[in-house]
């Protein structure tokens, strides 16, 4: 077991950051010692990695460890993508300053978009949570990886797509999913399985060529496509209109008289440019 201590850049609110992955079931987050367990899926190999946080918000400071010594770098490079230890969030907070998201930023100063642990599973929980409410959506969520996924120690690793494509509907069913999600699903794991869709591939692709790619798959729409692109490739610029959390709090937050419609949130968002995927953060947090 190797450790490895990491500096990040200030403001950092890892204590917040929990908080807020705390509210899915199928985390192993630990907040009375500020630790979170992390399941990476290195090639075929599974691989806990423990991050914990020494330090505070202003001097923050992280304690990664894990098995494999060998590919001890892969795996800090993943975690620092992750949790987005490259993102000058002190850059972040002064473009809000001037907004009239200002409040916000200083209520949650310091929190990091931190994106979900694995690029399929994203994509597979968008599917799921698509017009759910939220905890609706995260039982369903777990309720999907305990069945089909695997617990070790303490941490669920969720399944991979080729074990979703070998799967029929009626399985995916029987978890009181819809039948089209099912199908959707199940469709989308074979693409990958097959390889004719590569999610590693669109890392490198710009978000217009992302949804376009995305779009095409049947029951991928552009408010799956938009969380992909925030919690699973960790855009800057995203800022999904059409989200009825978002106009939920964008109409709390500016106390107007009626939930804002997506054109109007759409405008929001172009205000905030380029950083609307934290606009949509810190609104999403206001009222979770």
């Amino acid at each position: 077991m190797w450790k490895q201590t990491i500096t990040v850049p200030a403001p950092y609110d890892f204590a917040h950051a929990l908080e807020r992955l705390a509210l899915d079931p199928l985390l192993a987050v630990d907040l009375e010692r500020q630790r979170v367990t992390v399941p990476l899926h290195l090639d075929d190999v599974k691989v806990p990695v423990a991050v914990e946080s020494i330090g505070t918000k202003d001097a923050p400071r992280l304690i990664v460890s894990g098995p494999h010594p060998e590919r001890q770098q892969e795996i800090i490079e993943r975690i620092s993508d992750l949790f987005q230890w490259r993102t000058p969030l002190a850059s972040v907070h002064r473009h809000f300053q001037a907004t009239e998201l200002a409040p916000l930023f200083a209520r949650y100063e310091g929190l990091p978009l931190v994106l979900d642990f694995d690029l399929y599973f994203c994509l597979v929980k968008c599917l799921i949570h698509q017009q759910l409410h939220l905890k609706v959506g995260y039982r369903l969520t777990e309720r999907f990886v305990k069945t089909f996924g695997e617990e070790r120690d303490g941490v669920w690793f969720y399944p991979r797509p080729e074990e979703i494509a070998a799967r029929s509907y009626e399985d995916l069913r029987a978890l009181q999913l819809s039948g089209r999600k099912a199908e959707y699903i199940v469709d989308m794991s074979r693409l990958i399985a097959e390889g004719k869709l590569r999610l590693d591939e669109l890392r490198q692709m710009e978000d217009g060529e992302v949804m376009e790619r995305l779009t095409a798959i049947r029951g991928i729409g552009p408010w799956t496509v938009q969380n992909f692109l925030l919690f699973g490739l960790g855009r800057l610029n995203v800022f999904p209109p059409a989200d009825i959390g978002l106009q939920r709090a964008v109409e709390q937050l500016f106390q107007l008289p009626k939930r804002p419609t997506a054109s109007e949130l759409a405008a929001l968002g172009e205000r905030w440019k380029p950083y609307a995927s934290y606009a949509a953060l810190y609104l999403w947090r206001s009222i979770e």
